[in-house]
């Protein structure tokens, strides 16, 4: 990279002054960056690391996000001689725990685990120079506002960046109360479509066309991102594309964190060509490459399918974000394109037709699936982060009740159903 993208280049200037600053683009924009240069700057003019006491926090929504904005800053903090570290639920505290007694500069953390370590006294906010909120807006959506102003209200009045694609849910009550004369600086809007992201509409008759359909997208050699509105639907897709010879992985909130992470490592290395996600996937995941998006199932928001689509045609590079359409869901589907600003034309397709042919481009080898035994172990080890608690307290991978509709947070809070679970309580207790 020779060359900063526009929101690094708008920001920058104001960032690395100490300015409290606004950063507003569509995904894909180069907004890690914009915000790890001046966190990495600013702490390592005055060095001094402390147990428990870092200097620097990034809030971000997931856990995939956190790993991800870590990997960004590491190698800035390495050449600084600073320390990062990642928090977030679904994982045992300890190795969080001992990492903050050691001593780091900066913590990218998930809300929900960070009030705990908190409340545990084993973190302390107190030294915090520099805050960052990376994708508050969906923070907003899944709920993490009331934490995210606690752990503010816990946090020195230093520089303070936030990052965000839209200013609606609440936002706009975390700008007015936290950020002090903040400078503003928009790249695009949020919500406009990518000019280099091609869009098609394929209209198919019914469900078990669209399921050939859906196969035959799949067997391109490209890397692919299929999206679907279950987490049911993402592991039997994912399941049915690696029988029939075309390597695919899941990610969605049953998945202990452990297999999310050999899920997004053999999708981002290339042992799967095939993604199957729900939205939690949408939330910051950045992966290079991926020349087409699919919408198994399509969204109900505009703004979901946008940031969806905005796993293709990051950074400048070209994309292709395909909705498939049964009858019945035309009318809706034609209504939230509308409201996302995107021309696209309904074409009716079968597995064979020409549009179908020309987005699949070159067929994949076909790849031997695993043997069942060792399939059934994999399956097995995905989901046996649900059913472990760990010394936090909490079930790996486990689904929150959160706003927008996907309900998968990056570190949620146990559900009633496993508190009813539990032994000597009243069946009848619950929030």
């Amino acid at each position: 990279m020779t060359t900063a993208f526009p929101i690094q280049a708008a920001t920058l200037p104001s960032t690395l002054a100490g300015r409290d600053v606004l950063g507003r683009g569509k995904t894909g924009s180069g907004k890690t960056l914009a915000f790890a240069l001046p966190l990495v700057a600013r702490l390592s003019e005055n060095p001094g690391r402390r147990p428990n006491r870092p200097r620097g926090l990034v809030l971000a929504p997931t856990r995939e996000l956190a790993n991800q904005i870590a990997a960004v800053i590491e190698p800035l903090a390495e050449a600084a001689r600073l320390k990062v570290t990642t928090i977030f639920g679904g994982v045992t505290q300890g190795r969080q725990v001992r990492a903050l007694e050691g001593g780091v500069d900066i913590v990218v953390a998930c809300p929900g685990r960070l009030e705990d370590l908190m409340n545990q006294r084993h973190i302390s906010l107190g030294d915090v120079e520099t805050t960052v909120l990376d994708e508050a807006d969906h923070m907003a959506d899944l709920g993490f506002l009331p934490g995210v102003k606690r752990i503010l209200d816990a946090t020195p009045k230093g520089q303070r960046m936030l990052f965000s694609a839209t200013l609606d849910r609440g936002i706009d009550v975390i700008v007015k109360r936290y950020l002090d004369r903040p400078l503003t600086h928009s790249v695009d809007s949020a919500e406009s479509p990518i000019s280099s992201m091609t869009h098609h509409v394929f209209g198919v008759g019914d469900p078990a066309e669209k399921r050939a359909v859906v196969h035959e997208l799949a067997s391109g050699t490209g890397r692919r991102v299929f999206f679907t509105r279950t987490k049911h639907t993402a592991k039997k897709l994912a399941r049915q594309l690696t029988a029939s010879g075309i390597p695919a992985v899941d990610l969605q909130g049953n998945l202990s964190q452990p297999a999310r992470e050999r899920n997004l490592a053999a999708f981002s290395s290339g042992t799967a060509r095939v993604m199957v996600a729900t939205d939690i996937a949408a939330r910051g995941i950045h992966v290079d490459d991926i020349d087409l998006v699919v919408h198994v199932d399509p969204p109900t928001e505009h703004k979901a399918y946008l940031h969806r689509s905005g796993r293709t045609a990051r950074a400048g590079s070209g994309g292709t974000v395909v909705t498939m359409v049964l009858p019945t869901e035309r009318q809706d589907v034609k209504t939230m394109l509308r409201r996302a600003k995107i021309d696209a034309r309904l074409q009716a397709v079968a597995p064979d037709s020409a549009p179908v042919a020309g987005l699949v481009g070159e067929k994949a080898p076909y790849v031997e699936p695993p043997a069942p035994q060792a399939q059934q172990q994999k399956s097995q080890r995905n989901s046996s982060g649900n059913s472990r608690r760990n010394p936090s307290g909490r079930r790996g991978g486990s689904q929150a009740r959160g706003a927008g509709g996907s309900g998968e947070r990056g570190d949620s809070r146990r559900s009633r159903n496993s508190r009813s679970r539990r032994p000597n309580r009243s069946p009848n207790r619950g929030r």
